[in-house]
């Protein structure tokens, strides 16, 4: 373990630079897996799609249907706020 640690060192030090809420949003997965699998659902049990838009038409009902009243934006903007200043004064520049 101690081996492990010490070759990936180097890799993890500038992780550590950045503030904990851009540390929280680089190790969390979990939104973007359920989305994807959400995704995949759809289209599985559709089977195929005559064109391109019926294929995006799709995934963007299934987007929709996450948050159907619109209540989350509340949610997600309190959440998020922390991290999008974050970013802004890490990443201003760009």
């Amino acid at each position: 373990m101690i081996r492990l640690w010490r070759n990936a060192w180097n890799e993890y030090i500038p992780f550590l630079d950045y503030d904990v809420e851009i540390r929280t949003v680089i190790c969390s997965t979990n939104a973007i897996e359920s989305l994807n699998a959400r995704y995949r659902r759809a289209v599985k049990a559709r089977g195929h799609f005559p064109t391109e838009q019926a294929a995006m038409k799709c995934l963007y009902l299934v987007t929709r249907s996450l948050d159907p009243t619109g209540a989350g934006r509340t949610r997600w903007t309190i959440r998020w706020k922390p991290v999008i200043n974050a970013f802004s004064v890490t990443f201003g520049d760009r």
